[in-house]
């Protein structure tokens, strides 16, 4: 076989196993979530009518223009609130060393209306960083948002303000269109979080 001959049998090679290497990539399924169980269709949130931690009347327009993270907690919780709220930031401290925009929400809902004012949500979700927001309110029209988006919460029985509250511990992530997208079960872990959204939020 002369040179030429070489060469253009390795031009063939190449193509060919360029081809395959191709083929192969094509075929391959795009990531998906290893956790987050992602609806087939977003959901549309209910109307109501609350408080964010400034004051101010929220609806559910609140939530539009941005990824958000929704938990259902109450400032007064021992752990499970203030530990799915570390994670949740922690998870967007590493989405933001990885590079990822934008960056979701972080967003407190309070199933304990009585005790969390605004003012009290305010400082809570400030020790979790910045563009943190907390909502609270009227109990009947916080119960149009959670019974809505089938969300559990019960206050349990107590003397006075010694009280606790059970609650759902899911995180729902609600897309930039206000849509509940997908959620995420407890137990909560960092890692989750930044193996799922960047795939969630690129399919909105």
């Amino acid at each position: 076989m002369g040179p030429r001959h070489i060469f253009i049998a390795a031009v063939a090679v190449t193509a060919i196993a360029f081809g395959t290497w191709l083929s192969f990539k094509m075929a391959s399924p795009p990531p998906v979530p290893q956790v987050a169980t992602v609806l087939p269709v977003a959901g549309e949130l209910p109307e109501f009518s609350l408080l964010d931690h400034d004051g101010n009347p929220v609806g559910r327009d609140v939530f539009k223009g941005r990824w958000n993270l929704v938990f259902f907690g109450f400032t007064h919780c021992p752990d499970i609130c203030p530990l799915t709220l570390q994670v949740l930031t922690s998870a967007r401290n590493q989405l933001a060393a990885d590079g990822v925009t934008p960056l979701p929400r972080i967003v407190l809902v309070s199933v304990d209306p009585e005790r969390d004012t605004p003012e009290n949500l305010a400082r809570y979700i400030a020790y979790f960083g910045d563009d943190n927001l907390g909502i609270t309110g009227d109990l009947t029209e916080l119960l149009k948002l959670t019974n809505g988006l089938g969300i559990f919460f019960e206050k349990t029985t107590a003397d006075g303000e010694n009280y606790s509250v059970d609650h759902s511990a899911v995180v729902l992530v609600i897309n930039p269109d206000g849509q509940f997208k997908a959620l995420f079960g407890a137990p909560h872990e960092t890692g989750n979080f930044v193996h799922d959204l960047p795939i969630i939020m690129s399919r909105q």
